[in-house]
């Protein structure tokens, strides 16, 4: 029993506490990791039978109403990369690369505007895409310029 409560108060030791921390972060990254990949492959999967689908079942010039959510599916996977290069970008130097998260979020949003249906959105909507395209896109201008400083 006192190896065991050895063991707790040295593990409750600032620096071996922050070891075992880290070493916790690793695992839920790796296993984030993992679970993207399986999300990527789906989503290649899930698009690859849409596109069949489509090309095959629509009667030929129909294709170009389906051609948004082709676009949407596309940008999905990409987005779903980027995140995936966040993980494995933590992974490799234990840091969160706010660039790569300022992509990464354009990119969502630029998917957001390519598939949006101007039939179905307001004004307030449009408006607010485009301040969020404009604050990503001056805190991306102001993370590189400074990252170019160094």
């Amino acid at each position: 029993m006192k190896h065991l409560l050895r063991k707790i108060v040295n593990l409750a030791k600032d620096e071996n506490f922050m070891r075992l921390i880290e070493n916790i972060e690793v695992l839920v990254s790796k296993i984030l990791s993992l679970a993207m990949v399986v999300v990527i492959l789906a989503a290649i999967f899930d698009l690859g039978v849409y596109l069949i689908k489509e090309l095959f079942t629509n009667p030929y010039g129909k294709f170009n109403e389906v051609l948004f959510t082709i676009f949407g599916l596309f940008l999905n996977i990409l987005i779903a990369l980027e995140i995936l290069e966040n993980i494995t970008a933590y992974l490799r130097k234990h840091v969160v690369h706010v660039e790569l998260v300022i992509v990464t979020s354009l990119i969502a949003v630029a998917r957001k505007i390519i598939i949006l249906d101007l039939g179905k959105i307001t004004g307030v909507e449009i408006i607010g895409l485009g301040v969020a395209i404009l604050a990503l896109s001056i805190s991306y201008w102001i993370i590189r310029s400074s990252n170019i400083k160094h």
